[in-house]
């Protein structure tokens, strides 16, 4: 099959694999977990043209974005904390690509947000531009013009794994400029930015074997007491599945897991359990 992929539509939640809503998971035994290994590059599902920085249109025109709508969570490989986002965090403050500019250093990872869109990733290279996975083609490109009229925020800080020196980011970065379709190792923009900060294969496609007990959880803080978890066998079937509560936002993603969680029993606060981060 090398890397040729083909879309798949997501699960319901009544069919993602589970643990206890409260956090604590009471079971020793293996679960089949959810596996994207069909899915395709997200940004394919958006709307719009190729980033190439030769016309404005309609994509250029600033985008709805409400920071109260994103998803509060924290990943798990085990018993290590490897990504976080805390929503009311000063460093997750989102500026316009101009503003931006003025704080972005080689190496940076940058998030395009947009209300009701998936985020997109790229690493910023110096001299205004970035470069960033998009359609199937690894692509350099002015930040301006990569960001399509979404506000955008430096993100170094969410994966908590040890970033490469910044020469090293920027040359992983450089190096792939021009890959597409089936040359690509990378599921999403977020993988592809994340690999070259990070260097680690888990961010590739097929980076890890998917057997045995799935080693990620994806925390999803509903409250300051209450959060759902969901089980992954990779790293990066576990981003796809952040990524797309990311495009469904706060409220869909609470309706969604309402609607599963009232079918199989109300969700209870633990006292015991460590509070979602705030």
């Amino acid at each position: 099959m090398g890397n040729q992929v083909d879309k798949l539509s997501h699960l319901s939640y009544a069919e993602v694999p589970t643990v206890d809503p409260n956090g604590v998971d009471t079971e020793d035994g293996p679960r089949i977990g959810v596996s994207y290994i069909f899915s395709n590059d997200d940004d394919e599902l958006e709307d719009g043209n190729p980033v190439d920085g030769t016309e404005k249109d309609q994509n250029q025109e600033e985008k709805h974005y409400d920071q109260r709508d994103e998803v509060e969570c924290a990943v798990y490989n085990r018993d290590e904390c490897i990504y976080e986002k805390v929503v009311k965090s000063a460093d997750l403050e989102a500026y316009s690509p101009e503003n931006l500019l003025n704080k972005c250093k080689p190496g940076d990872l940058v998030e395009f947000v947009a209300t009701g869109k998936y985020p997109h990733w790229a690493v910023y290279v110096g001299d205004f531009q970035v470069v960033h996975l998009h359609r199937s083609e690894v692509k350099n490109s002015f930040l301006t013009d990569a960001s399509q009229g979404r506000r955008c925020r430096i993100v170094n800080e969410l994966y908590k794994y040890k970033p490469l020196g910044s020469d090293m980011v920027v040359q992983n970065a450089m190096e792939q400029v021009g890959l597409k379709d089936r040359e690509l190792s990378w599921r999403n923009s977020e993988c592809f930015a994340a690999w070259c900060r990070f260097g680690k294969r888990e961010f590739k496609m097929g980076g890890e074997i998917r057997i045995g007990k799935q080693p990620y959880r994806l925390k999803i803080c509903l409250s300051d007491k209450h959060s759902h978890v969901l089980e992954f066998q990779s790293l990066e079937d576990m981003i796809m599945e952040k990524r797309r509560n990311d495009h469904l936002g706060r409220t869909a993603v609470l309706q969604e897991l309402a609607s599963h969680l009232n079918s199989v029993g109300e969700i209870k606060s633990d006292p015991g359990a460590e509070r979602c981060p705030v």
